[in-house]
């Protein structure tokens, strides 16, 4: 097995992923399409990863090398490949086939509750995970629509599309699953994630949320383990 990894800026990464597929002997090729590396041939890889990134999915105009990101993750997810988005990975899926993506009712920051849809609790992507329990979140837009067909096995209050299947192996995320003890501190260096930070935490936030984030991170690290479990599982199935 060999997976693509798209990112969108160098500090969001597969994280604690690459932990487990070193463990596994699975190698991984990162595109950074941020800083002007192409969308590379699909072929040779048996599942394509979409990370996150502070630019939005409307944002072609400014980041024009959305528009080939988009076409390869339709032409990936249409050829029914293991396909798994991560907060903006799972927005550009939604958008990609049909969706809509917009500014969310208000920003999630930090490790809030969530719960899985009756579909979730069903699905393998979350099989050994409990029906309701804690993430990470640090975004501020969100699927407001779905493409047609596409279950949502996840939600919280503020955001009801909380995760997506598209068919029987294809994934998204809006929250982060991936982090580690240096995530906190590697995108707080992001100005864009930096002021959704203070306007939902206030002065101070950064610290506060390392702890919080500090306090949660071996649940959080375990959860990731399943749910890359299921993942692989669901991949190797292909």
């Amino acid at each position: 097995m060999r997976i693509l990894v798209f990112q969108h800026v160098a500090v969001e990464h597969p994280g604690i992923f690459r932990d487990f597929l070193a463990a596994d002997g699975i190698p991984w090729d990162a595109v950074e399409l941020d800083a002007g590396a192409p969308v590379p041939s699909l072929d040779g890889y048996d599942a394509l990863w979409v990370m996150g990134g502070p630019m939005d999915v409307w944002q072609e105009d400014e980041f024009p090398w959305l528009i080939p990101e988009k076409q390869a993750i339709r032409s990936w997810v249409d050829s029914g490949k293991p396909f798994l988005g991560v907060c903006l990975g799972h927005q550009l899926l939604a958008d990609a086939l049909g969706g809509a993506v917009a500014v969310g009712a208000a920003p999630e920051v930090g490790v809030l509750p969530i719960a899985l849809t009756e579909a979730g609790r069903r699905d393998p992507l979350f099989d050994g995970l409990p029906a309701e329990g804690n993430c990470f979140q640090w975004h501020g837009a969100a699927v407001q629509r779905l493409p047609e067909g596409v279950h949502t096995l996840a939600q919280t209050d503020i955001c009801p599309i909380q995760s997506i299947r598209v068919g029987e192996r294809a994934y998204g995320l809006q929250f982060h699953v991936e982090i580690t003890d240096a995530t906190v501190g590697e995108w707080g260096c992001i100005p864009e994630y930096a002021s959704a930070l203070d306007d939902v935490m206030g002065e101070g936030a950064l610290v506060r949320l390392g702890e919080e984030t500090a306090r949660h991170l071996p649940d959080l690290n375990a959860a990731a383990r399943t749910l890359y479990g299921n993942f692989m599982k669901i991949a190797r199935s292909a």
